[in-house]
């Protein structure tokens, strides 16, 4: 009798995979190579058995007709611990990838040294007000090919932005670090798009009204 995983594949078994893939790319689990790869095996592929080791790393995915995959152990961060505080972990993603789609990476979460950030005929807003930091220094690459990079943050870092426009916009503050903030570095290249660093005060908690 044929094993389950080495019956043939449908198109539509190809078309959810792919999504899958393409939902772990937007949430930054995947870089920008790592898709295309990825997408050119899922496309490729023949049998359910092929499909299986295109999707068995991100958290979630299945494959239609296969049993649910076995998930990797996450790794767990300090649940206490102040906004831009630097402090030793392993961040969830060191990317942030939007293609024709939105990415966001908001609260408190860990910004590895070296992050990049890709926006194509997409838009992405990296948060930093409620992040913590991996470094005392931060390198952002971020691009945008016909779309936008937002980075917010607030008076715990500095910045410097380094990043050139094409037919675009790259703009944000140039700040000298110092010794007591991390200091974030944006680079990269804004092609027919914006790659932007807002300044913002921190979010308020909302508090319901007493009653």
């Amino acid at each position: 009798m044929t094993d389950q995983l080495d019956l043939r594949c449908s198109d539509a078994d190809r078309e959810a995979v792919a999504e899958v893939v393409q939902q772990a790319a937007g949430d930054g689990r995947l870089t920008l190579d790592e898709l295309g790869e990825r997408l050119d095996a899922v496309y490729a592929a023949r049998t359910y058995r092929e499909l299986v080791p295109v999707v068995v790393d991100l958290p979630g995915a299945s494959v239609p007709g296969v049993p649910q995959l076995a998930q990797p152990a996450r790794t767990n961060l300090p649940a206490t611990r102040r906004a831009n505080e630097v402090v030793a972990g392993q961040a969830s993603s060191d990317s942030a990838v939007a293609i024709f789609s939105e990415t966001k990476r908001v609260g408190a979460w860990l910004v590895p040294p070296d992050y990049a950030s890709v926006a194509v005929f997409g838009s992405v807003e990296l948060d930093l007000r409620e992040a913590s930091m991996a470094s005392n220094r931060i390198q952002i690459q971020a691009n945008a090919v016909f779309g936008e990079v937002k980075v917010i943050v607030g008076d715990g870092v500095t910045v410097s932005t380094l990043g050139t426009p094409v037919l675009g916009e790259y703009d944000g503050p140039h700040e000298e670090p110092l010794v007591d903030k991390p200091h974030v570095v944006l680079n990269g290249l804004a092609l027919f798009g914006s790659v932007e660093v807002k300044r913002k005060a921190p979010k308020k908690k909302w508090r319901g009204s007493a009653g």
